[in-house]
């Protein structure tokens, strides 16, 4: 399997803690949150990853260069911030599978990949989601028999389901959109049969100090 993690953003929110590295460069425990990403994917059977890479760039290169762990790594590098949507699609023609994981370079979400492959394969496009309960900083997803019905905006929310950053998709996904600069968000909120895959692994964000620092306590649950 190959996967896309997504490792070009300015992590604004984060400098407060972390300015002199990329976002997913963040130490955690002495390692590069990407790093637990790609070790994650490993686990799955991934052999080949590409890193959409931007912001500080170099950082990430040079640490992973073309092998990290026995892992292919392969670079889409973004000369201009394309949004989440356009890193994507700029990176798709990279990928030699019909179908790839996607993730994003600022969470760490513990799912089954193998469980999530066999639930969605019929799927062009499937979400992997969080239960969560006493939530507002993430806005939910409805599903009812394996399929999204609706996203609902960031409030308030007693319990639900978030999307966790994970995700699945054949890759030719965007054949029809011409836009190089796009949200990837913005895009599934307007598409059809989008599958969910739930699951109640652990989950981490680190793209606010709360929970960056959360992640340093919480490592051991990475690997």
């Amino acid at each position: 399997m190959e996967a896309i993690v997504l490792a070009g953003g300015f992590g604004t929110r984060l400098q407060s803690v972390v300015s002199d590295v990329a976002k997913p460069m963040a130490k955690i425990c002495g390692k590069p949150f990407v790093a637990y990403l790609i070790e994650y994917l490993s686990r799955f059977d991934v052999t080949r990853v590409v890193l959409c890479v931007g912001y500080k760039k170099e950082s990430i290169q040079d640490y992973f260069q073309a092998n990290y762990k026995g892992v292919e790594i392969v670079y889409s590098v973004e000369e201009r911030a394309l949004g989440t949507g356009g890193a994507i699609k700029k990176a798709l023609p990279m990928v030699e599978a019909k179908k790839v994981f996607v993730c994003n370079g600022d969470t760490f979400f513990d799912v089954d990949l193998n469980a999530f492959l066999h639930a969605m394969r019929d799927t062009k496009i499937a979400l992997a989601l969080k239960p969560m309960q006493n939530f507002q900083r993430y806005g939910s997803v409805v599903v009812e028999a394996g399929r999204v019905v609706s996203f609902k905006e960031k409030e308030f929310t007693k319990q639900g389901l978030i999307n966790g950053g994970i995700y699945l998709m054949q890759r030719d996904v965007f054949q029809d959109i011409t836009e190089e600069i796009f949200s990837f968000e913005t895009f599934l909120q307007v598409q059809k049969n989008i599958g969910g895959f739930v699951s109640d692994g652990y989950f981490i964000d680190i793209g606010i100090p709360e929970d960056y620092k959360k992640a340093q306590k919480d490592c051991k649950e990475m690997f």
